[in-house]
């Protein structure tokens, strides 16, 4: 076979063995992604280099393997925004986490949502307690969207800024 063909087809195959991988362990985005899973994949990438170029350590070589990878990635995305049901298939959808202050705790389960977590999106917010979330919602990028009763999203946002501002003055 085509040195340069072989290289496309592995480089192809690991992809979308990645996409299916992430798929399958709950992963949306890499906001999601913890000290482990980031080690994981580190070390992964080193695993499949060899299954994407085989013994072709050259710069063309590993040139091919990333172009492949980009060329893939660009023309799912392109694919996922002119046929709105392979973006459904293909990206999860958002789940509401919080609703009216009460946790939905079996949604948190399947997304292995920990409590802290959903408590560092809060404060974020400006919000102190559960009962004052009138919805929190994990977003197809992974962040933690929080509407709270008292404050608007808006309003959050600001508060922020004005925290950053305030820290980079001390």
């Amino acid at each position: 076979m085509n040195p340069i063909l072989d290289i496309i087809i592995r480089s192809a195959a690991v992809y979308f063995f990645m996409m299916i991988a992430l798929r399958l362990t709950g992963k949306k985005q890499l906001s999601q992604l913890n000290t482990t899973d980031v080690i994981l994949i580190l070390l992964i990438s080193n695993a499949v280099q060899n299954a994407m170029v085989g013994n072709n350590t050259s710069l063309l070589g590993g040139v091919i393997a990333a172009s492949v990878l980009f060329i893939i990635n660009f023309i799912l995305r392109k694919l996922m925004y002119k046929y709105q049901k392979l973006g459904e298939f293909l990206q999860e959808k958002p789940e509401i986490l919080i609703h009216d202050g009460k946790l939905d705790f079996k949604i948190l389960s399947k997304l292995d949502i920990t409590s802290n977590e959903l408590k560092e999106a809060m404060r974020e917010h400006g919000v102190e307690n559960f009962d004052q979330v009138k919805l929190a919602m994990l977003e197809v990028d992974g962040n933690i969207s929080i509407i709270s009763g008292e404050t608007s999203l808006r309003q959050s946002h600001h508060k922020r800024k004005i925290h950053k501002t305030l820290g980079n003055l001390n």
